[in-house]
């Protein structure tokens, strides 16, 4: 299919394999989407730009990497794995109590205030690097790059702390980047709104008004089968993206 790597190549056998146990159950095939899994992110490549020379999987192409991170993959794929019939039950337990523990700690650290009159000074200077000046919700605390959890867990000693090293690394990693991280989110949904928005195959561009020369051609060469997958073309702008939009509104009222 164009790409050259063993991981590649690993990457699309794996979805080969699972597509076809599901044809066979006359199931409907499967495959992650960009924001799940870096083989989505190849595989709609693929699909979506063809091939004119090797394709690699390099971290750039994702617009999502943020969320596409090595310590997180059991929390982006191993439910949707259950659900395919991938993940026994020994593996769904284990992920569930640790996907138990970290939801647990991760409200525990939100509903938690440290009040700046009660705490020993001389631990949170040992903590926090300065004296604590004002009452902290230990989240907000967290997000600060010099503080860890283990450290964290001195100013409210009668929690019992978490010992799990990737769960301490996961809630270390969701406070310092829940900024970047909720943004992120956001473009996805607002992205997720338009990307099953299926597109006609006879559609025919060149009748979508204020569409150019070049976007027509790119779209009728390329057929894309959503407004996601004409989004990723290259040279399809998003003001592109919102003339189909418009186009396809006016087509459906025409319909009606």
């Amino acid at each position: 299919n164009g790409t050259t790597g063993y991981e590649e190549a690993a990457g699309q056998g794996l979805v080969a394999g699972l597509n076809a146990a599901r044809q066979g159950r006359e199931l409907e095939a499967w495959y992650p989407a960009r924001d799940q899994a870096y083989i989505g992110v190849m595989i709609d490549d693929l699909i979506t730009n063809g091939v004119t020379e090797p394709y690699r999987m390099f971290t750039s192409r994702a617009e999502y990497r943020l969320q596409l991170r090595e310590d997180n993959a059991d929390l982006r794929l191993t439910a949707t794995g259950r659900e395919l019939g991938l993940v026994n039950d020994e593996r769904w337990s284990l992920f569930s109590d640790k996907l138990d523990t970290l939801n647990r700690e991760q409200a525990w650290l939100k509903q938690t205030w440290v009040q700046a009159e009660r705490v020993d000074q001389d631990i949170a200077q040992a903590v926090l690097g300065q004296a604590l000046a004002k009452d902290s919700n230990l989240e907000d605390l967290l997000r600060r790059p010099e503080v860890d959890y283990s450290g964290l867990t001195k100013l409210a000693p009668e929690h019992e702390p978490v010992e799990d090293e990737e769960i301490v690394e996961q809630l270390e990693i969701q406070a310092r980047y829940s900024g970047y991280l909720e943004r992120q989110n956001q473009e996805i949904e607002r992205q997720r709104r338009n990307e099953q928005t299926e597109l006609p195959a006879d559609l025919d561009y060149t009748a979508v008004r204020g569409l150019s020369a070049e976007a027509c051609q790119k779209l009728n060469d390329a057929k894309p089968a959503t407004i996601g997958q004409a989004g990723r073309i290259s040279g399809i702008t998003p003001a592109a993206i919102s003339l189909l939009l418009v186009h396809l509104k006016k087509r459906a009222r025409v319909a009606a």
